[in-house]
């Protein structure tokens, strides 16, 4: 297969994350124009080789691929409303964090000005980018990514979810909610041990090594969740489960701490099993956080 050449792509906004993203394109041979509302701070890419687009329509006209790393959802029609027609022809990738509506919304508006969009949802921190660690999530526009492909190759892994416009934003909510939900977690029990003498530095291995080993679980769960089956090989019941939640939130409370991080679910436990699903395992709680909710608990 032969390499495809280098593209010529434009990027608005260099916060740190937009830099790393310019930064990579540069690495990797693509002809790149700058723009940020503060032009100081394209100055190291300058150095390096990048042109500064002396505004948005400059930096519009410079390439066919665009890429938009701003603050917001907003932030990208503060830049881009006024320039529109300049969009008609291009492929315009969108990696501003942004809600599954908002991704839909720039679809539909990049569209009505004739550019081919696509959203991206970077799963890595501004200095894995154009590391093996890094991915992107994409959806959109199918055509779009075959543009911006050799790009979007420079910031990591590229990984298309499909043409619905939202996907990559909802997955990317989705991951990063399951990674606060982590932290939170940890934060826990590093305060725990705390109350015991020992350092978060001390504890840090075990922890690392027991959650390593517990993720896992989601395999297991995603199966009985989405088959509606909570009873099945259940190792370690709800019922079992919420009494041992209680336990360790009274150790935490014994020991002059506050739980709030991890009280949450244990009110759900507790909930789950008043309700009469003791006999199933933990995944069941899913049915209080969906739309499709009953009165009762249970999935309608």
């Amino acid at each position: 297969m032969h390499e495809r050449p280098p593209l010529s792509v434009t990027v608005l906004g260099l916060g740190t994350m937009g830099t790393a993203l310019a930064s990579a394109l540069l690495d990797t041979g693509h002809a790149v124009t700058v723009w940020n509302r503060t032009a100081s701070r394209a100055t190291p890419l300058i150095t390096r080789g990048a042109a500064r687009a002396g505004d948005v329509g400059e930096a519009l006209a410079a390439s066919r691929v665009i890429v938009t790393c701003l603050l917001d959802h907003a932030s990208v029609h503060d830049v881009l409303d006024d320039h529109a027609s300049a969009l008609t022809g291009r492929t315009l990738v969108n990696v501003t964090n942004t809600t599954p509506e908002g991704s839909a919304e720039l679809a539909s508006w990049a569209a009505s000005h004739g550019a081919d969009f696509l959203d991206g949802g970077i799963m890595a921190v501004p200095p894995q980018i154009g590391t093996p660690s890094a991915f992107v999530l994409y959806s959109g526009s199918p055509s779009a990514l075959e543009t911006a492909r050799p790009a979007l190759e420079a910031f990591g892994d590229v990984r298309y979810l499909g043409s619905d416009p939202s996907l990559a934003a909802l997955q990317d909510t989705a991951l990063l909610s399951g990674m606060y939900g982590l932290f939170g977690g940890i934060l826990h029990a590093f305060a725990l041990v705390r109350t015991g003498g020992v350092t978060a530095r001390q504890f840090a291995p075990v922890l690392r090594e027991w959650l390593t080993g517990m993720v896992g679980w989601a395999s297991s769960a995603a199966e009985r969740i989405d088959d509606g089956d909570h009873a099945r090989d259940v190792a370690s019941n709800l019922a079992m489960q919420a009494t041992a939640y209680e336990g360790f939130l009274a150790v935490a409370r014994d020991r002059g701490m506050n739980p709030l991080l991890l009280d949450p679910l244990g009110r759900l436990l507790r909930r789950r099993v008043a309700e009469g699903f003791g006999h199933e395992d933990i995944t069941g709680v899913i049915d209080y956080l969906t739309a499709s909710t009953n009165t009762t608990g249970a999935s309608a």
